[in-house]
């Protein structure tokens, strides 16, 4: 299209009040298989680290205590289910989206809902960091020479092309991320299938007797156990997006996303089972700078084409999880603004109807959280899991009050699974808290008491401004009836130009006493002006100020506060400040910036009226 033909778009949207194509195209609903793709990136490729921090965890020197990596794993799937089955009710009970946010501000009120929307801000913001670092390392763990660029390697991921892509809309981000997630997919389960196979047909054990060694439970195992535990949990983040969603889903929404749960569920489960049972086979520990699915896949593969694929689309989809969190957490910050708990501007829809400073916002905290840990994945997982379970134990403890509230069909079986659901939730929170509470944890229990604190003083903001702004009919009647209205308008001059003259026409051309004012340092510099003045003949009073400091701001704020003191006699007192525009950028840096200045001081005075007529210089 050129840019007549865009122009001419653009005219007939503004005439008519249609959307553009691309408009249209970004605001379509998606369809079920498409959708998946997009929503269940992030938990699907948490089997990319979720399993090998399990290990990471129980790997340690000196302690026999691989053995129990098998009952974390069945204990991650356990929990995945029981989270699959209650959170499902979510997208049931608030298809307007929101997730636990907005279901617990209509159940339990506004500080849980606060509480969730801190958990689901910190869990956005880490996926995003969590996912681009760890396909970095699978990245890296292919191509060794690699070694050394992981943090820029994770900000250009960021920034040229999650970012941009997702700027464009929700087809265009739709479109890229669609297929490397089924690429991916289908590389697991052949990987899993290729490596079950092996295992039944081969000479070694299935499961060799090192990879069940476990010493004798005490307080160290115990608490490692549970510690390998809360890691595995991380790969359940990213559930939570699909009932955020909802809306985004085509008719009908809430069934299409709650199958589509179900599906992704499904598979994530298929695959923490296979990938784990192979790390048992093949007894796989950590090595520095290759990943454990790096290891396994040239384990089952060999180092061929095929290992590369399992690495290239484990890449991509790690990259593309985070594209989860563009699409659930700019959608949170625009329900959030409509309540005035953010700023209302993160509500706001750019030009292709996509949240673009929400976008913005999630990119420019996940590129510091990325520089602030160098992109270490061990170390992000720290603070990992903890704010979607919370969010995930306010939800279902919502919906129990919800069900009991309503007594709708089927209620008791859904209040007993909710209630169910929250227990175990909260319990994970707990032992998520406990157990990494020194491997970073605790950054997270300060983010979100302090995220609150934020949300509420917007909110309190928002409010008072809305109470001051507030009035009634007859008040603003009364307000428009001003009896003889009187306007005092000054001119700060500096000499005899263009711009001056211009300046004193607008002044004259606005009605009421219009007055020049002009800072001398010497009286032979104020007699010329005085005399150049008085030789224009024309009807308005100069106001000579004295200025031993060689000072022009301060006099005038001097002459305005004094002016101030008789405001009894004027209803506005307006400054208008001359002010010329260069030709060139670079031109501005050659001037000073007293206007600037000037102006940015005015502003801030409750009774004053600032104007800045601009004189357009030519090149």
């Amino acid at each position: 299209m050129t840019k007549e033909d865009q122009a001419l778009v653009n005219f007939r949207r503004l005439i008519t009040g249609k959307p553009l194509r691309s408009e249209e195209a970004s605001h379509e609903k998606l369809p079920k298989w498409k959708a998946l793709s997009i929503f269940s990136s992030d938990a699907l490729s948490s089997v990319g680290y979720g399993p090998e921090q399990i290990i990471v965890t129980l790997a340690v020197p000196g302690l026999l205590i691989y053995g129990y990596f098998s009952y974390a794993t069945l204990a991650v799937i356990a929990l995945l289910t029981i989270v699959t089955l209650s959170y499902a009710q979510v997208a049931r009970a608030n298809p307007g989206g929101g997730g636990s946010y907005s279901i617990a501000l209509h159940n339990l009120g506004e500080l849980p809902a606060l509480v969730a929307a801190a958990a689901l801000v910190a869990d956005y913001v880490l996926t995003v960091a969590v996912s681009i670092s760890s396909g970095t390392e699978a990245l890296v763990s292919a191509f060794p020479l690699l070694i050394g660029w992981e943090v820029t390697l994770d900000l250009i991921v960021l920034f040229v092309i999650l970012t941009l892509i997702n700027l464009r809309g929700v087809r265009e981000s739709s479109n890229v991320f669609v297929w490397p997630t089924y690429f991916f997919i289908l590389g697991i389960i052949c990987m899993i299938l290729a490596g079950l196979y092996n295992s039944f047909t081969g000479t070694s054990p299935i499961v060799p007797a090192e990879s069940l060694e476990r010493q004798q439970a005490d307080w160290v195992v115990i608490l490692l156990a549970l510690r390998a535990f809360s890691n595995g949990c991380s790969s359940m983040t990213g559930i939570e997006a699909i009932s955020n969603g909802v809306p985004m889903f085509r008719e009908p929404s809430v069934n299409n996303a709650i199958r589509t749960t179900y599906i992704m569920s499904s598979l994530l489960a298929v695959m923490i089972a296979g990938i784990s049972f192979l790390f048992l086979h093949y007894h796989l520990v950590p090595v520095e700078n290759v990943t454990m699915l790096s290891q396994l896949a040239e384990q089952v593969f060999g180092r061929g084409w095929a290992y590369y694929y399992i690495q290239l689309t484990t890449m991509l989809i790690l990259y593309l999880a985070a594209n989860t969190a563009y699409n659930g957490l700019p959608p949170l910050l625009s329900i959030m603004a409509r309540d005035s708990y953010v700023p209302r501007y993160l509500g706001e829809r750019g030009e292709r109807l996509g949240y673009s400073k929400g976008i913005v916002f999630l990119s420019l905290i996940s590129a510091a959280l990325i520089i602030v840990f160098q992109g270490n994945v061990e170390h992000l997982i720290s603070l990992y899991a903890i704010g979607v379970f919370l969010s995930f134990t306010i939800a279902q403890s919502s919906l129990v009050v919800k069900w009991i509230r309503e007594k709708s069909s089927g209620w008791i079986s859904r209040t007993i699974l909710n209630s169910f659901g929250a227990c175990v939730t909260g319990i994970v929170v707990v032992v998520i808290a406990t157990t990494k509470f020194s491997h970073g944890a605790w950054i997270v229990l300060i983010f979100i008491p302090s995220m609150i604190f934020i949300f509420k003083a917007i909110h309190r903001h928002y409010k008072t401004t809305a109470e001051q702004l507030r009035i009634s009919t007859a008040d603003f009647a009364e307000h428009l009836e001003i009896q003889n209205p009187k306007n005092l308008i000054i001119v700060p001059v500096s000499g005899i130009t263009k711009i001056v003259a211009a300046s004193i026409r607008y002044s004259k051309a606005m009605g009421g006493d219009v007055i020049a004012l002009y800072i001398y340092t010497d009286e032979e510099e104020r007699e010329k002006f005085e005399e150049k003045w008085n030789s224009l003949n024309i009807d308005v009073s100069l106001r000579l100020l004295y200025s031993p400091y060689r000072s022009i701001v301060q006099p005038i704020l001097a002459y305005v506060n004094e002016i101030e003191m008789h405001r009894s006699i004027y209803h506005y007192i307006t400054i208008v400040i001359p002010e010329f525009e260069t030709a060139k950028w670079w031109h501005r840096i050659l001037h000073n910036q007293t206007g600037w200045i000037l102006r940015t001081l005015l502003i801030l005075r409750e009774n004053v009226i600032v104007s800045t007529l601009p004189y357009h210089l030519k090149k």
